[in-house]
């Protein structure tokens, strides 16, 4: 079978590849996000919800309902907070909690996960778990090392007031295949919540 060199390259997009956080629940497509970002990106994304950040901003640019600033492709792929509003989580300061990643195709570079700030786009104190370099290495998810897709991270101190509020506050996982030159984004809602008191009884 022969493929012209422009048939190969309309064939790219479905064969680079691909990446996301499976557990806990990441933000999925949705109404809010054909709304503020547009059909084209929504169809992108539905169509592959793995796929790289760097081919939305060419379909948003064609719709007429692309709203960048409500958008915000770069912050979760434009993924939208009122999306996933019925699967926000919620931690305590200190609470170690295990995420499980979907490295659908691999392509090595580097990558971490954070805590960020959804007002501003940045992260919120020291990153909660860095791989410099050799992160997703090979050609399929199982040439990944196990501990790059099931790891814990332990929930900081000191968001109990900035992170209080559902939507203030994403966990990113954030990876760039340095080959590829493609970034890949995922992120889960969460609140951080006080402890309960306990209440002690006393006897008169």
């Amino acid at each position: 079978m022969h493929f012209s060199a422009v048939a190969i390259v309309a064939l790219i997009p479905a064969v680079l590849g691909h990446g996301l956080i499976q557990s806990p629940p990441s933000r999925p497509t949705g109404a809010t996000l054909t709304a503020n970002c547009g059909s084209g990106v929504a169809s992108q994304i539905n169509s592959d919800n793995t796929s790289y950040v760097e081919a939305l901003p060419p379909a948003a640019a064609k719709d007429k309902n692309y709203k960048p600033a409500l958008c915000n492709l770069w912050l979760c792929k434009g993924l939208q907070f009122a999306d996933n509003a019925a699967n926000v989580q919620k931690w305590t300061a200190g609470q170690e909690v295990p995420i499980k990643v979907w490295l659908r195709i691999p392509h090595e570079g580097s990558a971490n996960v954070s805590i960020v700030d959804t007002k501003t786009n940045t992260i919120v104190g020291d990153m909660l778990k860095v791989w410099s370099k050799g992160y997703a290495p090979g050609r399929t998810e199982k040439d990944a090392p196990l501990d790059q897709k099931e790891f814990s991270i332990k929930v900081p101190t000191g968001l109990e007031e900035k992170c209080a509020n559902a939507g203030d506050c994403v966990l990113q996982w954030w990876w760039f295949g340095t080959g590829a030159k493609q970034t890949y984004e995922s992120c889960v809602d969460f609140q951080v919540v006080k402890p309960a008191v306990k209440e002690r009884a006393f006897n008169a």
